[in-house]
């Protein structure tokens, strides 16, 4: 864009090309004629505010002789000091803040005394109509000032203030005057929407906010656009890729599961495995979404699409992000399957197929055997981790693929499973994570949904309950003595900590989520220090062991294996057991300082217990109190059980970033002004916009169509979108 010099300041700001400096907008816009709030200002962050003068004096004895300024925003005021050995130079200071009552300031914002200072701010001061009436010497923002009659505020960094990306800006606009349009004129008369041109002269040299509203929604709908062209485009490459057509037999290994389950499908089991059994009889390969409840039966519904896959002569695979959840998948398939599972050996039922395992942390002989019965096709279904994607693993026949906890898989990841042969596999992604529809629109808009709301039978009720020791320092010691009544009674109960020990860099990529007030709490409960505590204190005498992402995973394994089969009674962990884990004696959690995880997490994390014939107990604890937004995710999650109530909450607690990945990873985001809770009309009405295009250009020969989509596809080779 520039020399190497120039643009270094701006790498900061995720600022490479002339196309993301027009798309780097004001974060807000003034007039001249309105304050600033002086309370949202931020300590050490580099400001623009406009406010009133209300005081200006020169203070102090020579050389330290100065001039203060005081402003007001109406409620709350700063102190502005100019330092000057030069008399003649105060006075103009003096003259120059004296010429109005309003001006805008520009400087770090800092504290003494409990009182917000900037030192040596540049200023500008204005009129009745925002004209300018007295200026410190900076040109740039004299220029700012005099562009338009709004000013935008850009996200800024303290080498790169607002007014010098202002004036960037400016002389790349100048220097672009014939930019080409690249949407087809009946989109934008369809829509109402301005060229591209005009969008970006409204939103950086603005005269009217009528303007910068037009212009943002014309940006707004290209970015959505870019998102669902680059689906459009994956749902018609896989609408022409070939398939096999999977219509299963009659008395086959299918007929015989459903025989022997002791207990009937729910509705929407059966309504949602009829669409994925209709999904893998055609002859293009299924893109199926399969969200539901945690506990709401889609492992088994998976288990009879893998049946039906077996049953037309094709082998199947169940991907899982980590070898502890493969392997609870494995136990689990096995334990609904029965003989079913045993393989065609001597007794069992001549439906039968193998179930293998297949982890990286195997031994040798053990994963030899299990690849010579995958290459052989003696092993119908294969569970494991990544491992499955390796070179080594030779498939018989593969038509079906599950992925389960999707998020944690990778665009190219699941390109290495679907490319193995002339004949694509079906796909069904499964997540206990319920997806509110603007984002199932724009993360998964190249998969087709179903959705598990119902309950099976034989759930228990789960009661969650908010414990705060800083009012009530005795619901705490009251949590751990209910875990003592419940495994008195047989049971078993998870403790739940965001950090495995005390060193900052020491822990589980646990926590998903974080904010402001995080510094106003005290420091984090951990695994290590709390089962020390705790196994010398209110839990001695019980079985108490621990689980985090430091240890092996041979140990996590023995460790959960453990648990399961009843041989611990507490199990201190951090979030390794927020998926996939199925103990249906655990009754108990307790979640150590619940303010640090997201809402959608801490109903993972309570879905661990209450799967069995005992009723659950949740207790979130956390010091959080007042206003904090920790406070009302909380109280959300203790107020229902509706994973698909609390998704859409959750998103509006955390906005796009967390939800969709760029924020945690610190990625560049293809979301800047695109808000899917705000804007799912939008997203929707850019769906159908992409279907068209894509219809009339199927071969990607519009080159700002096959553009838009590469640069999104690039994007999400490291960021949110290969969560897709």
């Amino acid at each position: 864009m520039v020399g190497d010099k120039t643009a270094k300041p701006y790498e900061k700001l995720r600022v490479h090309t002339v196309g993301d400096l027009l798309r780097h907008i004001p974060r807000r816009y003034f007039s001249g004629t309105e304050n600033s709030s002086l309370a949202e200002l931020a300590i050490g962050e580099s400001a623009a505010i406009v406010a009133h003068v209300t005081r200006v004096d020169q203070v102090g004895q020579e050389p330290r002789r100065r001039v203060v300024a005081t402003v007001s925003d109406g409620t709350a005021s700063m102190e502005l000091t100019f330092f000057s050995k030069k008399p003649r130079v105060r006075d103009y200071w003096v003259r120059q803040l004296s010429a109005s009552r309003r001006g805008i300031f520009v400087g770090k914002v800092t504290q003494f005394n409990r009182q917000l200072q900037m030192t040596h701010p540049t200023f500008v001061m204005l009129g009745p109509r925002g004209e300018i009436v007295g200026k410190e010497n900076d040109h740039e923002i004299v220029e700012a000032v005099s562009r338009s009659g709004l000013i935008g505020l850009y996200p800024q960094t303290s080498a790169l203030p607002t007014w010098s990306i202002s004036g960037v800006v400016a002389l790349v606009l100048d220097q672009l005057p014939n930019l080409a349009e690249p949407l087809p004129e009946w989109v934008l008369d369809e829509l109402d929407l301005p060229t591209l041109q005009q969008a970006f002269h409204d939103v950086h040299l603005p005269d009217t906010r009528d303007k910068v509203d037009r212009g943002l929604e014309r940006l707004r709908f290209d970015e959505a656009l870019g998102l669902q062209l680059t689906m459009a485009y994956r749902r018609a490459d896989a609408a022409h890729s070939a398939a096999p057509s999977l219509l299963g037999r009659r008395d086959g290994l299918l007929d015989a599961l459903d025989a022997q389950l002791p207990f009937e499908l729910t509705e929407g089991q059966q309504a949602v495995s009829r669409e994925v059994m209709d999904d893998m009889a055609r002859s293009h390969p299924m893109q199926r979404l399969l969200q539901g409840e945690v506990g709401s039966g889609k492992t088994l519904v998976a288990l009879r699409a893998m049946c039906r896959a077996i049953d037309s002569g094709q082998q199947a695979v169940l991907m899982a992000p980590t070898e502890v959840l493969a392997a609870q998948h494995y136990d689990s398939l096995r334990e609904l399957m029965g003989g079913l599972a045993a393989g065609q050996v001597l007794g069992a039922p001549e439906q039968a197929t193998e179930v293998v395992l297949l982890t990286g942390s195997m031994t040798t002989a053990q994963k030899k055997a299990a690849l010579l019965k995958i290459a052989s096709g003696e092993a119908g279904i294969i569970i494991g981790t990544h491992a499955v994607l390796s070179d080594r693993v030779m498939f018989a026949d593969l038509g079906l693929v599950v992925v389960d906890e999707q998020h944690r898989f990778g665009v190219e990841q699941r390109a290495a499973l679907l490319e193995r042969g002339e004949l694509r596999p079906h796909v069904l992604v499964m997540t206990a994570t319920p997806i509110p529809r603007s984002v199932a629109m724009t993360v998964f808009g190249d998969l087709t949904t179903s959705s598990l709301r119902e309950i099976p039978a034989g759930r228990s009720e789960v009661q969650t309950t908010v414990v705060n020791p800083s009012t009530h320092p005795q619901w705490l010691e009251r949590a751990w003595q209910r875990i003592r009544e419940e495994v008195s009674e047989g049971r078993q109960a998870f403790v739940v900590c965001s950090r495995i020990s005390a060193n900052a860099t020491d822990q589980d990529p646990a926590t998903s989520f974080s904010d402001e007030d995080a510094e106003k709490l005290p420091p984090a409960v951990t695994v290590e220090d709390l089962a020390e505590e705790l196994a010398g204190g209110p839990l001695s005498g019980l079985r108490l062991a621990t689980l985090h992402g430091r240890m092996s995973a041979g140990d996590k394994e023995g460790v959960m294996a453990a648990f399961a089969e009843g041989r611990l009674d507490v199990l201190v962990a951090t979030t390794v057991i927020e998926v996939g884990v199925n103990v249906p004696n655990a009754s108990v959690m307790v979640v150590m300082d619940a303010d640090r995880f997201g809402i959608s997490q801490l109903h993972q994390l309570r879905g661990r217990i209450g799967r069995g014939r005992h009723p659950g107990l949740c207790l979130l604890v956390s010091h959080a109190g007042g206003s904090m937004p920790a406070v009302r995710r909380l109280e959300a999650v203790a107020a229902t059980r509706d994973g698909f109530a609390l998704a859409e909450a959750d998103l509006e607690a955390r906005r796009e970033g967390n939800i969709l990945g760029a924020a945690q990873a610190g990625a560049r985001s293809t979301l800047k002004l695109l808000r899917v809770l705000e804007h799912a009309d939008l997203i929707s009405v850019a769906r159908e916009v992409a279907e068209k295009l894509v219809e009339e250009d199927p071969k990607r020969e519009n080159p700002y169509l096959a553009d838009i989509v590469r640069q999104t596809e690039l994007l999400a080779a490291g960021d949110w979108l290969e969560r897709s």
